[in-house]
């Protein structure tokens, strides 16, 4: 009967360390993100239990709308200019897969940029923020930009990302969350089973590929390009559509972490 519950106990704690506890949980979720309080941390990285690396990261947005935002991405961003001058020094180069006009959940996003020092290729594919957001409830008014993040020149998915843009009496606040390590091999647009996804997803895996300067480094790179549309939105956005900005407001501490 001991040996049976040792070896029990034995074989649990090798498949927590092996996979994490609990085994492949852990994901991508709308609640706190779509709430009109502050979570505990909203700009900072933290691992969970399964291995994935969390980043958060807070943008106020002061004259900027929502759906200014969804214009960036949907009808504007068309050029490597344009795309370089959301973040002029880690951003390298840009093209469109599958854009139609005035959309872009379906297409993807193909990028060349840096982030830290590490020039990164990669490709970045929107979808329906229900599909990473499995409980999303967006406001009318609310913009969700959704993704699965890939590498571009291996058809492998490794991270999963939502910008939340909310309309506030100042602007707009941008609630960033990117979801390091979940590991997906791709057949064009679709995510298939594989190897790369049984190994990918273990919390070994996870602890061993993605490190905290990883995540801080994605960390740092969101704080710097949102805040970078931020300052030249609005005015580009009165420029091209012909819509003045909204007055700005002024913006009180809070004390955020």
């Amino acid at each position: 009967m001991k040996k049976w519950i040792f070896g029990t106990a034995g074989f649990v704690a090798l498949t927590v360390a092996i996979f994490g506890w609990p085994p492949y949980t852990g994901g991508p979720s709308g609640k706190g993100l779509l709430a009109d309080s502050y979570m505990s941390t909203e700009t900072g990285v933290k691992r969970h239990p399964n291995g994935v690396y969390e980043i958060s990261a807070l943008t106020r947005m002061p004259g900027v709308k929502a759906d200014m935002v969804r214009w960036w991405f949907a009808d504007y961003m068309q050029t490597t200019e344009h795309y370089k001058r959301w973040h002029p020094t880690a951003h390298v180069w840009m093209d469109w897969e599958n854009k139609v006009p005035g959309e872009y959940v379906g297409a993807s996003h193909l990028v060349h940029e840096y982030i830290g020092t590490e020039l990164v290729k990669l490709r970045i594919q929107f979808v329906p923020p229900e599909e990473i957001l499995t409980d999303a409830q967006l406001k009318p008014d609310e913009v969700a930009v959704c993704a699965r993040v890939g590498l571009l020149e291996t058809p492998i998915n490794v991270t999963r990302m939502c910008h939340i843009i909310r309309n506030t009496e100042f602007g707009a606040e941008m609630r960033s969350r990117f979801w390091m390590g979940h590991i997906s091999r791709r057949d064009g647009n679709d995510t298939v089973a594989s190897i790369e996804g049984v190994l990918g997803n273990t919390y070994l895996v996870r602890a061993f590929a993605i490190g905290e300067a990883d995540a801080r480094a994605v960390m740092i790179h969101a704080i710097e390009e949102m805040g970078t549309l931020a300052d030249f939105l609005p005015d580009l956005y009165a420029q091209e559509t012909g819509v003045s900005p909204a007055p700005v407001q002024p913006v009180e501490p809070s004390g955020l972490n």
